[in-house]
């Protein structure tokens, strides 16, 4: 029984650290997104 609860335990840790990564992700791009659409404005 034990073994079940660390592996539920796991798997719970392990969505909620795929959730945050994806999060900073996607806010990494929408910065540099932001920059480059910045650069082409600057540049025309």
């Amino acid at each position: 029984m034990l073994i079940f609860t660390l592996a539920a335990a796991m798997t719970v840790a392990m969505l909620i650290a795929t959730v945050v990564g994806l999060h900073e992700e996607a806010g990494r791009v929408k910065l540099e997104n932001r920059v480059r659409s910045s650069a082409n404005r600057r540049f025309r």
